[in-house]
């Protein structure tokens, strides 16, 4: 083989809301590290875009998650700070559904387990503190108050722009062809180059399983749709007087965030039609039956939410089979570390994920409990 044209301690591929934040931990401790991304940086064939991502603490999926949120939390305040840039929104979060929904009943275990506050609202209670909404008779709403958003895309690029602040190497538009472990580290070859590493983070959203074979089988990359709706009564919508949301009607779980950015509510549904996909030939032309999906949501729970629609976007679920993350070093290349399958609930931790991702690269562990995560239950 020929000399490398870069030799570093460790590379990251992948420059999405996992990656960039992982680079970022890792330039903030001197490590020299370089950062690949296939496409822009940021952009919008992946699941980082969307100018929004719901961040919540009442986490029914489960409660083991709300310590990693704890430190999050204080991972986004902190590269606020450092960035000058306005992250993280508090407009405060709803949890709504069936009474015995797991949405709902999860949501409050959670509250309950970490000694969150929060409220149990009727559907006429929810509806008196924000008119915006209509629930059904019987259903039951979870509110807490330290959910929100984030801003997905000046998040990333924040992590971007304090990594090289540090002294981070990133270059975009730049595929990784392959990879080999040596006696020393690892080779990587690009469209581009080759560069040798001590360590390699894999942590390239639908292409995780592409680059790393042993894995590939339990990566399931998923079409996902965002829908943006102008309100009929924009007071209703706005980040002062709406919350981040997710409504449960015992079939399906739909999402989204007040008026931000983009002129109108944003909506999405959870694991919208389970279409697995292959990211390189998906469609990603929103159809009128994505928007209809959309719209009959916002309709039937957010009438005042429902008007002319603003703007439709495809981005990519990577989903496990259990639905929980895979943050682990690979067994038979323990210098290289892989984080995704993040099945759709993963952005809010992205800045506690890099530093997790960060501790395995710089020191094989990390003081985390991520037993979760292990490689070991794929």
């Amino acid at each position: 083989m020929g000399s490398a044209d870069k030799s570093v301690e460790v590379i990251v591929i992948g420059m999405g809301g996992m990656g960039s934040a992982t680079t970022y931990h890792l330039a903030k401790r001197g490590v020299d590290v370089l950062g690949l991304e296939r496409f822009d940086v940021p952009h919008s064939k992946g699941s980082s875009h969307g100018s929004t991502r719901v961040i919540r603490k009442a986490y029914h999926e489960d409660p083991s998650y709300v310590s990693l949120l704890h430190r999050a939390y204080e991972l986004w305040e902190r590269l606020e700070a450092e960035s000058g840039n306005d992250l993280l929104y508090r407009c405060g979060s709803v949890s709504a559904g069936p009474p015995d929904d797991e949405l709902v009943t999860g949501a409050v275990d959670a509250c309950e387990e970490h000694s969150l506050p929060y409220e149990t609202l009727t559907g006429e209670e929810l509806a008196e503190r924000y008119p915006g909404f209509e629930l059904p008779s019987g259903y039951r709403a979870v509110y807490q108050p330290d959910g929100g958003f984030l801003r997905a895309e000046r998040s990333l690029v924040s992590h971007v722009e304090r990594a090289h602040a540090s002294g981070a190497e990133i270059r975009a538009r730049e595929g990784v062809e392959e990879w080999h472990s040596t006696t020393d580290g690892v080779r990587v070859t690009t469209e581009k180059g080759t560069y040798t590493a001590d360590r390699l983070v894999v942590t390239a959203g639908a292409w995780t399983g592409d680059l790393v074979e042993p894995i590939a089988d339990s990566l399931s990359p998923e079409r996902q749709v965002l829908g943006w709706f102008q309100p009929e009564r924009p007071e209703r919508y706005s980040v002062e007087a709406f919350p981040a949301f997710g409504v449960s009607d015992g079939q399906h779980l739909h999402y989204g965030t007040p008026v931000f950015d983009v002129p109108g509510v944003k909506v999405g549904r959870h694991h919208h039609l389970e279409e697995r996909v292959d990211p390189d030939r998906m469609d990603r032309e929103p159809t009128a039956r994505d928007e209809r999906i959309l719209r009959e949501f916002a309709e039937r729970f957010l009438p005042d939410g429902a008007g002319p629609t603003m703007g439709l976007k495809t981005c990519i679920y990577t989903n496990s089979p259990d639905q929980q993350f895979v943050i682990d070093r690979l067994p038979s290349h323990p210098e290289v570390v892989v984080s995704g399958g993040f099945s759709g609930h993963g952005y809010k931790f992205a800045s506690v994920v890099g530093e997790i991702t960060a501790d395995l690269a710089s020191e094989g562990h990390t003081a985390h409990d991520i037993d979760l995560f292990s490689l070991d239950r794929l």
